[in-house]
């Protein structure tokens, strides 16, 4: 059985063979022009819709790739200027935040100036009670500070309560709305005695209670209460409140009322612990 010999050709006479025809068929177009205008109109016929084809496509797929292009672009840009909202955000809070800071600090310089006479430092509360008011909390200074067992915390416009436990860096503050609490009060104006007593269901109110004034006791709406000479734990002269809603108790003897505290016992962050105690200062 004989082999078939395989033709080949090499490149080089490829493109020489090619190159010869091109030459040929452009002396023909040239040569007879009248005579291959129907093959070029024919030609031309098949390969026109083609090439719009070919275009229109090209066009879509250009456009496609221009929106994906500006679609990805719209996207890094989004997310950098999301980046740059986050950061402004976050310098607005800090901005707040030491503007709170400086607030609180120039209320406690204020109160600080009500009360030149007794020695104080500063304390931030870290933790309370679970409910809504600053009843009980402990603030972040202890023993290490000086701290002691019956020292006076004030806040706001005036007292907050007394310290009741002390460890090394903390102590435990209870407040004058504690239902718990007694302090000893009387009246600024006329020095009336009366009792301050905590009461959490009426703080709601924005109210606790205020017992013990004598029936003769000529007071009004909205005089001050402060703390008592008489009192055997909170320093004399200290803001407790406002009295209001005043009325003869039962046995005809005193009356009762209200007190509005003069602290916002909702928002409390920081503190003033006067650092002497009663018994030490008399």
């Amino acid at each position: 059985m004989r082999r078939r010999t395989r033709f080949s050709l090499e490149p080089k006479y490829i493109l020489a063979i090619c190159s010869v025809l091109c030459i040929i068929l452009i002396f023909i177009s040239v040569r007879y022009e009248d005579k291959v205008q129907p093959a070029k109109d024919a030609v031309t016929g098949v390969f026109t819709p083609m090439q719009k084809g070919i275009n229109t496509v090209g066009k879509w797929i250009t456009d496609k790739i221009e929106l994906l292009s500006s679609i990805k672009d719209l996207q890094q840009e989004n997310k950098e200027l999301k980046e740059k909202l986050s950061e402004t955000t976050y310098q607005n809070r800090i901005l707040q935040q030491e503007g709170y800071e400086l607030d609180t600090l120039r209320d406690l310089y204020e109160l600080d100036k009500r009360y030149p006479s007794y020695p104080k430092v500063a304390a931030t509360i870290i933790s309370r009670d679970t409910n809504n008011w600053y009843n009980r909390f402990v603030i972040d200074k202890g023993s290490d500070d000086g701290l002691k067992v019956g020292m006076n915390v004030l806040a706001g416009n005036g007292l907050v309560g007394i310290i009741t436990e002390v460890g090394h860096n903390n102590a435990t503050v209870r407040s004058i709305i504690d239902d718990a609490s007694n302090v000893s009060g009387m009246f600024l104006k006329t020095n009336d005695q009366c009792n301050v007593k905590g009461n959490l269901e009426l703080i709601d109110k924005g109210l606790i209670e205020v017992q013990g004034i004598d029936k003769d006791a000529k007071i009004k709406e909205g005089y001050e209460i402060v703390t008592s000479t008489i009192s055997p734990k909170y320093l004399q002269g200290i803001l407790i409140g406002y009295i209001s809603d005043v009325t003869v108790d039962a046995n005809n003897m005193t009356k009762s009322g209200y007190l509005t505290p003069a602290v916002d016992f909702t928002n409390l962050t920081t503190v003033l612990v006067i650092t002497e105690l009663k018994e030490t200062l008399y």
